[in-house]
């Protein structure tokens, strides 16, 4: 008799495990697989994955932003994920850097500064379904880390964005990155030296703001 009851019943449990079971087994997997992905708290990858999901939300919310939303908004992830002093010094290099002033040196960091973060507001403006995907982290030689990952484009094309970072204070810090290969920071090297040295500090300081202006409208 109970056999015969739980095989009248057996349609019922299978719509049960069907209906409420299985989904909530498929939300625990997804979860899970979620907080795989998440970078471990304060490693390298950490301040990468800080700087692109904050890239992926002026995408998401750039046109209800606007430009000068997505600046302020940006201004904040650049600050705690970019070494800005490092980069421009690095750029520079030891021996135009010490013949600027110490008002040049500030100068020239917030100019800096500012185009890094403009430069991010105009180019990160538009989401088609973009996402980052984390690729790997690695030891580089004297104390960096590389973080290895890849924009995926709305058509499926991967565009590689590698950062090297450096520890500042105890915080990973982006001093470079690396688009499909090309460092931006030995461009920048090439092209900020050879004003410099033709033209003098104020025409580098000039060109930097007109790289401001212009990423307002790219």
């Amino acid at each position: 008799m109970k056999a015969k009851q739980i095989i009248k019943q057996l349609p019922w449990i299978l719509i049960l495990v069907s209906v409420i079971i299985l989904p909530l087994i498929s939300v625990v997997k997804i979860a899970k697989a979620s907080e795989a992905e998440l970078p471990e708290p304060d490693s390298a990858y950490a301040t990468v994955y800080d700087l692109q999901q904050s890239l992926l939300q002026s995408m998401r919310e750039g046109e209800q932003m606007g430009y000068a939303g997505r600046v302020e908004f940006l201004t904040d992830a650049v600050n705690r994920t970019h070494d800005i002093e490092l980069i421009i010094k690095t750029i520079l290099g030891a021996t135009l850097w010490f013949e600027l002033s110490s008002e040049q040196q500030d100068l020239i960091i917030e100019t800096f500064r500012q185009l890094s973060i403009a430069t991010y507001a105009g180019q990160f403006k538009q989401h088609e379904g973009e996402q980052f995907e984390f690729i790997e982290q690695r030891d580089l030689p004297r104390d960096q880390k590389l973080v290895r990952s890849q924009l995926i484009q709305s058509n499926g094309t991967p565009v590689n964005f590698d950062y090297v970072l450096h520890q500042n204070a105890g915080k990973w810090l982006i001093i470079n990155i690396l688009f499909d290969g090309v460092s931006d920071l030995a461009i920048k090297r090439s092209e900020y030296r050879s004003i410099m040295q033709r033209d003098g500090f104020q025409a580098l300081i000039d060109m930097l703001n007109v790289k401001i202006t212009e990423a307002e409208h790219n």
